[in-house]
């Protein structure tokens, strides 16, 4: 079965991005990228990729979070993109899935090849 995706991500997964970014981030630099992600384009990238990059382990089928989302790509219903903050390769700081990190893994138990629409920004200052 193929994943079906929203055109946009919604309104309360930016708040979701910022309360996590806010543990890695000061306040400043959070706002900033939050706002740079409501506005960036969106593209599209493959969760084998995408958990590559932020050098993160699947979460399996049993994760409530990823049982629910594979629930609603099995009714055809359509998941929300994810947001992500690009990582830099010359201080190996990773990708980080602002939000979506379960979209991500149910959609890669699907098919890894899952093309996953993504806003995709740099830290912001």
């Amino acid at each position: 079965m193929a994943v079906k995706w929203m055109a946009d991500p919604e309104a309360h997964d930016y708040d979701a991005a910022a309360d996590y970014l806010s543990l890695i981030a000061e306040a400043a630099a959070v706002e900033a990228t939050v706002g740079a992600l409501k506005v960036a384009d969106s593209i599209h990238r493959k969760a084998k990729d995408i958990l590559r990059a932020a050098c993160l382990a699947l979460l399996p089928d049993t994760n409530v979070r990823v049982r629910s989302d594979l629930g609603k790509i099995s009714d055809g219903k359509k998941l929300s993109p994810i947001l992500l903050v690009r990582g830099d390769f010359r201080t190996n700081a990773p990708l980080q899935i602002a939000d979506g990190y379960h979209r991500v893994c149910a959609s890669y138990l699907t098919d890894e090849n899952t093309d996953i629409p993504c806003r995709l920004v740099s830290w912001q200052s």
